[in-house]
C-alpha cells in the first residue's frame, strides 16, 4: 500500500535537509510520496533527486515555506494524476 510521508525541515542547516530527504526516500516502495516542508527552495536537491530517478512538484507557497512533493519517477507522472 502506498504511503505519504511528511517531513518537516524548517530550520534546519545545510546539508541536514538533503540528508533527511535522502534517508527517507531511500526505503520508498512504488507509488510512495513525501511531502516536503522546507523554508528554502532546496535547489541542490532538486539535482540530486534528478539524478537518481526521482520527480518532484513545487507546491504553491509563500516566500518563508516551500511544500514539495518527491516521488520515484516510473510510477505515475505525479501525484493525484
Amino acid at each position: 500500500m502506498a504511503r505519504e510521508v511528511t517531513l518537516d525541515v524548517r530550520g534546519m542547516e545545510p546539508p541536514e535537509p538533503l540528508e533527511r530527504v535522502l534517508e527517507t526516500i531511500d526505503g520508498f516502495e512504488p507509488g510512495d510520496r513525501l511531502r516536503l516542508i522546507i523554508d528554502c527552495m532546496p535547489h541542490p536537491l532538486f539535482r540530486v533527486l534528478e539524478r537518481n530517478g526521482y520527480g518532484h512538484r513545487e507546491e504553491p507557497g509563500t516566500e518563508s515555506l516551500y511544500e514539495i512533493t518527491i516521488w520515484r519517477n516510473g510510477e505515475r507522472s505525479a501525484p493525484g494524476t
